[in-house]
């Protein structure tokens, strides 16, 4: 699972090629190669900018389960104690290619993120639990001025799942990739030419709060964009901004049926919505009451939690997901049969997440990691492979 994400990502094993009848006959069919222990990460500039570029690779090794960081080797180094209040983390940075330039470095089988950062190197602390993100919602943290982003990835013994994510921000542009075993390269996460620019200036152009979730230094360069769900943390956006959305929906399953698929690979897997009592009960096909929904704020929707809160399992957690999702892209008036991926049905109501609307809309091949679940109907942007010859992430230019 990616760290700091609600996203369940399954591992599948790549099948073994078929030999030939007679090469068959004489010797046994290869296994599916090994991953190795570690990877190359080739690291792209293409940004333009002049300034230097810090790269920092944090997480959880796999095999042991230590949280720590790895240098440009790909070698591990666990994090010391931490103390309350926080103490400095070691220097874990690496540094990046300058403009126009490429540097690859190693990554080991982690759980984590590679963040980068420009002109700045990032402040990381430690306190006895372990590592302290960077939190630029809060307006005290070190790293509130600072230019910077993150990919997050998963390499383990089925493979690599690398994404471009905006779950928490969007802000510095970058695209991730892998080179398959056969050569092949897949990569997502760019934007449209004219993308970065677009983007703020439509969420500037929305009307209810949704421009002040833009962040600037003080001398006005243009950092980020909160996520919809900080907005509500910081008072950016009002507590109220998914109601009248939220009242819609209640009201209409109050007299008819949602039925959640949640299974693409099984059909006749289906639970059954209805509101009684202000409360949302699914039902399987017996008619047994399986799990419940309380009316969701607008938090529980842009973060996919609290009254949508998604445990790892095979009921609640997939009609969650489900639920989510339609409420972020606003596909629950329009068809009872959700997950909806019908990409035309998305954002189309005046009360959606406008945050992840805007973003998908600037995308290249319309891929966002724009709230946690956006991989319902594979909208993700995300690459995977089985058996990764090499991973690719690249700064792209701010226009």
């Amino acid at each position: 699972m990616l760290a700091g994400l609600k996203h369940r990502l399954l591992a599948t094993a790549a099948a073994a090629a078929l030999l030939g009848a007679l090469l068959a006959f004489a010797t046994p069919a290869p296994a599916p190669a090994a991953v190795p222990a570690t990877i190359p990460l080739k690291i792209t500039n293409n940004s333009g900018r002049g300034e230097p570029v810090y790269v920092y690779n944090l997480g959880t090794l796999l095999a042991t389960g230590q949280q720590g960081w790895s240098d440009a080797n790909g070698t591990f180094h666990p994090w010391p104690a931490g103390g309350n209040p926080p103490t400095p983390a070691p220097d874990a940075s690496i540094p990046g290619p300058a403009a126009g330039q490429s540097k690859t470095i190693r990554i080991p089988k982690f759980s984590g993120r590679v963040y980068f950062s420009y002109g700045q190197k990032l402040v990381f602390r430690l306190t006895t639990g372990g590592l302290v993100q960077p939190a630029v919602q809060n307006p005290s943290d070190p790293n509130r001025t600072i230019f910077f982003n993150w990919s997050e990835y998963t390499l383990n013994d089925s493979g690599l799942w690398l994404n471009s994510t905006q779950v928490d921000m969007f802000s510095a542009p970058y695209a991730v990739g892998v080179q398959r075993s056969d050569g092949s390269v897949s990569s997502t996460g760019h934007l449209k030419p004219g993308g970065y620019n677009g983007f703020f200036n439509a969420l500037r152009g929305q009307p209810g709060g949704w421009a002040n979730l833009i962040q600037t230094r003080s001398d006005g360069t243009v950092l980020r964009a909160l996520s919809p769900g900080y907005g509500l943390e910081t008072g950016a956006l009002p507590a109220s901004v998914m109601d009248d959305y939220v009242n819609r929906v209640w009201q209409k399953y109050t007299t008819t049926t949602l039925t959640v698929t949640p299974f693409a690979d099984q059909p006749g897997t289906k639970y059954y919505g209805r509101v009684s009592g202000g409360v949302m009960n699914f039902t399987n096909s017996a008619g047994a009451v399986v799990t419940s929904f309380q009316k969701p704020d607008a938090d529980s929707i842009f973060g996919c939690h609290k009254r949508l809160d998604a445990p790892n399992d095979a009921v609640r957690g997939p009609i969650s997901r489900t639920l989510c999702a339609g409420f972020n892209r606003s596909t629950l008036l329009v068809n009872p049969n959700q997950p909806d991926t019908t990409t035309a049905n998305f954002y189309r109501d005046a009360v959606t997440n406008h945050y992840a609307r805007k973003i998908h809309a600037q995308m290249a091949d319309g891929k966002a990691y724009a709230f946690a679940f956006d991989d319902v109907g594979h909208q993700e942007s995300l690459v995977h492979d089985g058996s990764p010859r090499q991973a690719y992430l690249t700064l792209d230019p701010l226009n």
